[in-house]
């Protein structure tokens, strides 16, 4: 075993405190340095003591959350987790935006099932930091009219670590194909989806809902897979529909970036579009096969770009992905590619 993780836990509360440094310290390879109850207290112990992971709770005393992150990222870049209550999703996709790389939701009661569930999360949350790298910023785009009359082109997306952020670049790399419709796997607590999809749906390029069990896809729209439920493409009387099933036992993610994959590759054959963004593990790498199988587009974000080359990495390693680009190429890129394709089609 290598050096331990060093963690800065940062939060007003004490007991919130000690419980982390529990956590944290339940495994030999994390290692507590110290603890901050506040922003400005926070700052200075990351500049001094370097830890490689901090653990951020947003409402604090003298410097809040999002100040502290926007003076970090600035002062000394470092991987951040986000330890947030369920009533405060809004302020924690406004703290991904500012360099955190990933959150975790605080559960509402702390029985020893609840606890131990947080443990594991929150263990293999700090582990992943090992693998982070950080990104860049981005601007803000501008909200597109739909064209009527365009059948859509559907793209499929798979995210994970880090993925929030980089589904927003995405979708505004897109914003110059606002026929296009796109569908969102991102593993996410079911209780952020449709905080997430509000997000996209106010700053981005195009409307983007929680996807809901039956939804026809219409061309200019964004659906977000429910957490803790499958996203799928079907296709019914002529219309293609979505489903949004609950997971089989065997699955390890819900949503499941595999499944929604091969749906796309069912319905679509070659038409079909899958993308693989940031995120730790391999999902997805099965679905870019199945894609692939029957002749579709499969791309991968490159590592310079991805927080966690994770997901992406386990896709290039198949074989089966026939583009790597870096995020900020990705959208503009997917854009041309609908334009050759409704050339093609004589739209």
């Amino acid at each position: 075993m290598g050096r331990p993780l060093k963690v800065l836990v940062i939060d007003d509360s004490a007991t919130n405190r000690r419980m982390l440094t529990t956590l944290l310290e339940s495994s030999l390879d994390v290692q507590v340095l110290d603890w901050a109850g506040d922003g400005e207290e926070g700052l200075k112990k990351v500049l001094d003591l370097k830890p490689d992971v901090v653990t951020l709770d947003l409402e604090m005393p003298r410097l809040g959350g999002h100040t502290f992150l926007r003076l970090l990222m600035h002062a000394a870049p470092t991987p951040v987790i986000v330890i947030s209550s369920y009533a405060h999703k809004s302020d924690v996709f406004k703290a991904l935006e500012l360099g955190a790389f990933d959150f975790i939701a605080k559960p509402p009661r702390s029985t020893p099932e609840a606890l131990e569930t947080l443990r594991r999360e929150l263990l293999d949350k700090v582990r992943s930091a090992r693998h982070v790298k950080s990104g860049g910023r981005h601007g803000a785009a501008l909200r597109s009219a739909v064209l009527a009359g365009e059948a859509p082109q559907v793209i499929a997306v798979g995210a994970s670590t880090g993925g929030p952020p980089a589904v927003q670049r995405l979708l505004e790399g897109l914003a110059s194909e606002p026929t296009v419709s796109v569908l969102v796997g991102q593993h996410m607590p079911s209780q952020f989806t449709r905080a997430f999809a509000e997000r996209l749906d106010r700053i981005g390029p195009f409307t983007v809902t929680e996807a809901c069990d039956g939804d026809a896809v219409a061309p200019g729209h964004v659906y977000i897979a429910p957490g803790g439920r499958h996203l799928l493409l079907t296709e019914r009387s002529g219309r293609m529909e979505l489903r949004t099933p609950g997971p089989l036992p065997a699955d390890k993610y819900a949503p499941s970036v595999d499944r929604l994959f091969e749906s796309a590759a069912e319905v679509l054959g070659a038409r079909a579009v899958a993308v693989v963004l940031t995120g730790m593990g391999s999902d997805g790498a099965q679905g870019v096969r199945d894609v692939r199988r029957e002749g579709g587009e499969t791309w991968a974000e490159s590592e310079d770009t991805a927080v966690v080359f994770g997901m992406p990495k386990e896709a290039i390693a198949t074989g089966a992905v026939t583009r790597v680009l870096p995020l900020d190429d990705m959208g503009a890129e997917l854009a041309a590619l609908v334009r050759r394709r409704r050339q093609s089609s004589g739209q």
